[in-house]
């Protein structure tokens, strides 16, 4: 049965508070007492009692939608005032400079500061920060803590699915959700925590106990003009003097970049290493099976831990050395989530498809050069057999990285199959061309590679699927757990482990 938490009754800010929590100037001063109990972006779903953040969008200004909004005040920057002031709009008006800057606080404050009351574990960097969530999910509830979870594959309750869009949903969803999670009886939230979280603010406001960095490597580029901008925007969450940054930060070293993180987070910092660097936590007597299951030895500050890894990867080594690492820093019984994690599945990440055939198939997330680089290195340090891997770019995205991506295939791939993968509103062929131009470069200095072009992505797993022979393997990159492609703004209904299986059923039927 699921235990019953006494909902706290929670108390509502006064219009006054608000005012002086965002440093605004107000238009329509309310004549009488006005409190605010929810605050939201979205104008259709919020009822009175609340306050419209009205933000600038891409194309229209969000206080263009606050006529049909029920809100008790509105909160919005100059333009949006101006807005307002031409619709001859009678409600209360909190004027700021930028709304994003004090969304954060302001939407804590209205929720009662609920992060206040939770030991909240956020996860950075450019790849591992599901699998390592998942990890610690298990982990800390293994470890008997009721547990809350908030990242990519969606957010969960103590294993429960909560629906959220975002990867770190905006200030004011996040902190009521820390606010049901309260109500809930969750004592630990695992998160992840996006760069763009970081710099838009999502996360401001939230306390959080302790902050881990996997990794950076090429990502984002869209939105962050360089690497160096990327890693500042990362360093938000480590950086003492960032008002953003985390009680304790725990920085995987592997790569230059967590180096120089562990730099910026001071002399506190707990370091993890899993390729012979010296740090507070290392892992040690790594051994594979046969189905890529993994045992470890982890030293933490001094104490070794037997680790058994069901995961496949010498990176999901290190996403576990990280997750346990955190776990610690939290204050939680090492040798009790290392038990969490031995019982861990992850889905579309190192996802193994089996239908009876003699050849490996896998589904995994990876749409970045640096992560196609590890899942195929992984995949092949397991077989002895060629690898065969699908891959494609997402539209309106960074890039650059698409002639990396078909390079770092090339390079580790016998058989690269080229092909959609989210095209959103660019046109497909132009995203995959780009794709196939870094491979091609590559294959003229890497002999016996074939490079295949194939559009639709259902016709390119097929492709790969019949290529492959007894000991061979099939990597299927990119979607991994997403079960959508969109293609000019319509999102048709794809998920590459449904694609996958089929594929492997129709090769068994027709070698019957």
């Amino acid at each position: 049965m699921r235990p019953i938490y006494k909902e706290e009754p929670r108390v509502a800010l006064n219009f006054s508070e608000v005012v002086t929590l965002s440093g605004g100037s107000v238009i329509n001063e309310p004549s009488e007492a006005v409190s605010l109990s929810e605050i939201g972006l979205d104008s259709t779903q919020l009822p009175e009692g609340a306050v419209f953040a009205a933000l600038p969008g891409t194309k229209v200004h969000g206080a263009t939608y606050a006529q049909g909004c029920e809100a008790a005040v509105i909160l919005t920057d100059h333009a949006g005032a101006d807005i307002l002031r031409e619709a001859e709009e009678s409600r209360p008006i909190i004027v700021v400079d930028d709304v994003r800057e004090i969304l954060g606080p302001v939407s804590a404050a209205i929720y009662n500061n609920p992060s206040d009351k939770l030991t909240i574990i956020g996860v950075t960097g450019t790849s591992g920060k599901t699998t390592t969530s998942y990890m610690l999910e298990k982990g800390m509830m293994k470890a008997g803590h009721r547990v809350g979870l908030i990242g990519t594959t969606g957010t969960r309750i103590n294993g429960s699915p909560v629906a959220t869009k975002l990867t770190t949903p905006e200030a004011p969803t996040l902190q009521r959700l820390f606010a049901t999670m309260v109500d809930e009886g969750v004592s630990h939230v695992i998160m992840e925590v996006s760069s763009h979280a970081l710099v838009l603010g999502r996360v401001a406001g939230t306390h959080f106990a302790v902050a881990g960095f996997s990794n950076l490597s090429q990502d984002h580029l869209d939105f962050h003009p360089t690497m160096e901008d990327y890693f500042e925007a990362k360093a938000l969450f480590f950086d003492p003097s960032s008002e953003q940054h985390a009680a304790r930060a725990v920085v995987c070293i592997d790569d230059d970049w967590g180096v120089k993180m562990a730099e910026v987070a001071g002399d506190s910092v707990l370091r993890v290493a899993t390729h012979g660097r010296s740090a507070e936590v290392t892992t040690s007597d790594i051994e594979v099976s046969a189905t890529g299951a993994q045992r470890f030895t982890l030293t933490v500050e001094g104490t070794e831990h037997s680790v058994q890894l069901p995961l496949p990867g010498r990176f999901n080594v290190a996403n576990a050395a990280l997750a346990i690492a955190c776990a610690h820093a939290a204050g939680a019984d090492v040798d009790k989530v290392a038990e969490g994690i031995a019982e861990v599945a992850v889905p579309g990440r190192m996802e193994s498809i089996d239908e009876g055939q003699d050849f490996m198939a896998v589904v995994d997330y990876a749409h970045k050069p640096g992560a196609i680089a590890e899942v195929l290195d992984t995949v092949r340090a397991q077989i002895s057999g060629r690898i065969a891997a699908v891959i494609g770019a997402g539209g309106d995205r960074d890039a650059t990285k698409r002639p990396i991506m078909g390079a770092e295939a090339v390079k580790r791939a016998d058989f690269v199959v080229i092909t959609d993968d989210n095209p959103r509103s660019e046109e497909p062929a132009a995203i995959r061309a780009e794709v196939v131009r870094g491979a091609t470069e590559q294959q003229a200095s890497t002999s016996g590679v074939e490079v295949s072009e194939v559009g639709d992505r259902r016709e390119a797993i097929i492709t790969a699927i019949n290529w492959a022979q007894p000991g061979d393997a099939v990597v299927v990159c990119g979607k991994g757990h997403e079960t959508g492609q969109l293609i000019k703004g319509v999102n048709h209904h794809f998920d590459d482990r449904e694609e996958v299986r089929a594929a492997l059923q129709r090769r068994a039927s027709e070698s019957k």
